[in-house]
């Protein structure tokens, strides 16, 4: 059984910054990536940030240069700090892991969290 909690979001006003944070828990299994997606009201979800097993990052294009996504290889917990932010980064911010147990691979989903920002 894993378990993919979320923690923090929130309100800030335009400019601020938040942490989120996504620890993955289980056993017999390793992670091959972890990343952030969000859904804006009316919108799809979309990927944000991924950051593999191997180290690589993918951001989203609007967000390069504000948001960092990091791992914490201990702990199985993935964070994605949130600078600059911006009205259109509202939304509703989901972490997913990939994780593999053997040669087969599963996605699981956290709670997702409101990130909302307002002045």
């Amino acid at each position: 059984q894993v378990k993919v909690v979320q923690s923090g979001g929130g309100l800030v006003q335009p400019g601020g910054s938040l942490r989120l944070s996504c620890a993955v828990s289980g056993s017999s299994f390793s992670i091959s990536q972890m990343g952030w997606y969000r859904q804006a009201p009316g919108k799809q979800r979309e990927m944000v940030a991924v950051l593999t097993s191997g180290g690589s990052t993918h951001y989203k294009d609007p967000v390069k240069g504000r948001f960092t996504i990091s791992r914490d290889n201990a702990k199985n917990t993935v964070y994605l700090q949130m600078n600059s932010l911006e009205p259109e980064d509202t939304a509703v911010y989901y972490c997913n892991a990939v994780v593999s147990f053997g040669y087969e691979e599963y996605d699981y989903w956290g709670q997702g969290t409101q990130v909302t920002v307002s002045s």
